[in-house]
């Protein structure tokens, strides 16, 4: 492993310190005269390519940041600043940071999120089923004019849709968030071209009027987390014992907790580290600076994006957790042989690699003011300069160079390998896959889990459910040909006059009574849960079907009507089912129900958000056998299982009362007795019962199976530790999905 530690660096010359680095393999001979000559710095004709109306160059210093130990490796930091004290400061923090076993840093994901903007879209919730349901199009269009990012690894991973409704002074907004892996480049450009390629299907799927389309800068899809222990030995100097250090830095960073003028000056001090390291390797230090104090305001009051705290032992312990995207490749680095040096002292792999080192220099800055502090005190760019800077890299000629500027610019795709292409005269196609729209017309509908009560519901008793959103969409599309249902994600694309389904006949009976069974259409659904879980898969099927139908054919059914239909479709797959499924599926609200001539429908309130984690197992659970088995074992001894029954009831009150309480502490203890009595009546499996012990070990305030059982799906009720119960369930071979109601 390399040197990293050089003491008494500072007192050195700059001759015998670039000597000493390119001595222990940082410097290659080439980049030790370089930097030695000064042959590195900016010259003034390629500056005048890169910005407009150049009249000059203006340095910075370019100093080391010694010392750090990141996830076990050790880094020389190049830093561009002209602060004193700021290297040195870094330096002396990270020899503290390494002593101590240096700084664990992650980050889970790499995101940059696109947004295009839609406004006044004539049925808002049509708008966003069109756009989910051509979700996995649009993203493979994106994702055709980057092949070469999507084989790194990279490309479009999701879209996502927010609502912003009309006020007195603004109109109503649907904004698309595209979420984008760029890999290892920086992505701005790329991001604000893929919002400009499918701006006109957004607006042709929505109806409204598309206005803005570009980037977000605000990054909290790419959050990088760094951590260090310090024990209490290590921070004694100048006079000052250990344990005083620790408790001034902790009051420090307490202060900047609660107090957003203290937080703006503990969060520049982070920031400290991180930009000097931005400038240095090229990177867009503005863009990290808006996301980090964007991020900081994120719960409605500016706070620090650091905090210190003393653990069981009396160790100094430092989080930090910023939002960082950085790049390591484009033309806009390669433009500057000071940053290639800098990527070359760094030695690091990807930009994941660059932000997670950022996220440890931050913290370590931070870490070097507040102990100053408590203890001695302290004295869009422009496309057109992107394809510029592009042009340069390629290689472009004098001659040629305007004419390969005006090309990037046209064609949208500004990279070097595009610039090259229009320097061999080659052209490249452009891509005709465009989505149109058709005549179609989408719903939706909501699966469920059921907090408590299931299969008691089936005889009286109440049950608590809760939605989850947007389970299932249907898209109705006309045809020439008689009704035909498909769901490929399911593997069930069988056309009706061809299907001995049991369920399927239920959807064409219902068909019937709509009056349209004789039309020419198809079906298309797309689940966003996966079948036969215990989580109302079918259910919302029926209802979205129903749904699509009714606007599509213009029946105007009421969710009443809407609702009784659904439960011709379950009562033909389920055989007795209740009731709960569909009526979730349909309404969408968390709910009490309880079945009879005139069903309990109760809407539920949750005083505050319920964080739920569902656990689902690769065993499918059929309802209609494990409905039918309860049966067959009520009706053999009834006696029994109808004071079982009567517990069930009395477990889902008292979880009632404890959700109007707000007591999520009680409403988990009736969760984990619930999943006893299902034990009981027989319907868990080893399955179930292991993703809900994982799921108590790992701290949920209660966890139990959720739906028919014998496979499926459980639920965890959680406080804070949603994170720790999915990893628990993952790292033991189960999915899971995080849902707040």
């Amino acid at each position: 492993m390399d040197k990293a530690r050089f003491p008494g660096f500072y007192k050195l010359s700059i001759g015998e310190r670039l000597k000493k680095v390119h001595e222990n393999g940082w410097l290659s001979e080439q980049d030790l005269l370089s930097l030695r000559d000064g042959h590195h710095t900016l010259p003034l004709s390629r500056a005048d390519k890169m910005i407009e109306n150049v009249v000059g160059v203006m340095g910075l210093p370019l100093g080391l940041g010694l010392n750090f130990n990141v996830n076990q490796k050790n880094y020389i930091v190049p830093l561009a600043v002209e602060e004193p004290s700021i290297v040195a400061a870094l330096s002396s923090a990270a020899k503290i940071f390494s002593e101590s076993g240096g700084i664990q840093s992650s980050a889970e994901e790499s995101l940059l999120i696109g947004q295009i903007q839609i406004v006044n879209p004539p049925d808002v919730e049509e708008a966003r089923n069109q756009i989910l349901f051509h979700k996995k199009e649009l993203i493979d269009k994106l994702n055709e004019l980057h092949p070469k990012m999507v084989e790194r690894g990279g490309g479009v991973q999701d879209i996502e849709i927010r609502t912003f409704e009309r006020t007195e002074r603004n109109p109503l907004m649907l904004i698309v968030h595209i979420l984008v892996d760029t890999c290892d480049a920086m992505g701005a450009n790329i991001i604000n071209s893929m919002c400009e390629e499918i701006a006109a299907d957004i607006e042709a799927l929505t109806e409204g009027r598309v206005f803005l389309r570009i980037l977000s800068n605000l990054t909290d899809r790419s959050v990088v987390k760094a951590s260090v222990v310090i024990p209490t030995e290590k921070l004694e100097g100048k006079g000052y014992p250990g344990e005083e250090v620790r408790d001034g830095i902790i009051l420090a960073s307490q202060f900047a907790e609660i107090d957003p003028y203290r937080a703006a000056t503990h969060n520049k001090g982070i920031m400290n580290g991180i930009d000097p390291l931005a400038v240095a390797t090229g990177n867009d230090w503005r863009a990290i600076e808006a996301s980090a104090h964007a991020y900081a305001a994120r719960s409605g009051t500016y706070s620090s994006l650091s905090r210190w705290y003393a653990n069981d032992a009396g160790d100094l312990v430092g989080n930090i957790e910023i939002p960082i995207k950085v790049g390591i490749t484009g033309g806009s680095l390669q433009a500057n042989d000071t940053a290639m040096i800098s990527y070359r002292l760094l030695k690091v792999g990807s930009a994941r690699e660059l932000a997670e080192l950022m996220a440890a220099v931050g913290l370590a800055q931070n870490f070097s003011a507040i102990k100053a502090l408590s203890t001695e005190g302290i004295q869009k760019g422009h496309m057109s300069l992107h394809a510029r800077s592009v042009a340069v890299t390629a290689g472009a000629s004098k001659e040629l160079f305007e004419t390969v500027v005006s090309h990037l610019i046209d064609q949208g795709d500004i990279t070097v390998s595009a610039a090259k292409e229009i320097m061999a005269e080659l052209t490249g196609k452009s891509l005709k896959n465009e989505i149109k729209k058709k005549g179609s017309t989408t719903a939706m509908a909501n699966g469920k889990v059921i907090l408590l009560g299931e299969h008691a519901v089936v005889y009286g008793k109440p049950a608590i459910a809760v939605p989850i959103k947007n389970a299932v969409v249907a898209e109705i599309s006309d045809t020439d040909h008689p009704p035909e249902i498909k769901v490929p994600a399911w593997d069930i694309d069988d056309k009706l006059e061809e299907s001995n389904s049991i369920w399927w006949t239920a959807i064409q009976d219902v068909f019937e009574q709509l009056g349209i069974a004789n039309q020419k259409f198809s079906v298309h659904i797309k689940p966003n849960i996966p079948a036969a879980m215990g989580l109302g898969g079918s259910a919302a099927t029926a209802v979205a079907i129903v749904r699509s139908a009714s606007k599509h054919f213009k029946l105007d059914l009421n969710d009443e009507e809407v609702n009784h239909y659904a439960f011709l479709c379950e009562k033909a797959a389920h055989g007795t089912p209740s009731g709960i499924d569909n009526t979730i599926a349909t309404y969408g609200n968390p709910l009490v129900y309880q079945a009879g001539e005139q069903p309990r429908l109760d809407m539920i309130e949750f005083p505050r958000p319920l964080n739920l984690v569902i656990g689902i197992s690769d065993q499918p659970s059929l309802t209609v056998d494990m409905v039918g088995g309860v049966r067959d074992r009520w009706r053999k001894n009834s006696a029994l299982y109808n004071s079982l029954f009567a517990n069930f009831a009395q477990v889902a009150e008292s979880g009632l009362d404890a959700i109007k309480q707000g007591d999520y502490k009680a409403l988990g203890h009736m969760m984990t007795i619930n999943h006893g009595l299902l034990s009981a009546i027989q319907v868990s499996s080893p399955e179930l019962d292991r993703m809900v012990q994982i799921s108590r070990d790992h701290g949920a305030l209660g966890a139990k199976l959720t739906g028919a059982g014998g496979g499926g799906s459980i639920i965890a009720l959680c406080d804070d530790n949603s994170e720790a119960i999915v990893n628990g369930l993952t790292r033991n071979g189960f999915k899971a999905l995080q849902v707040t109601v």
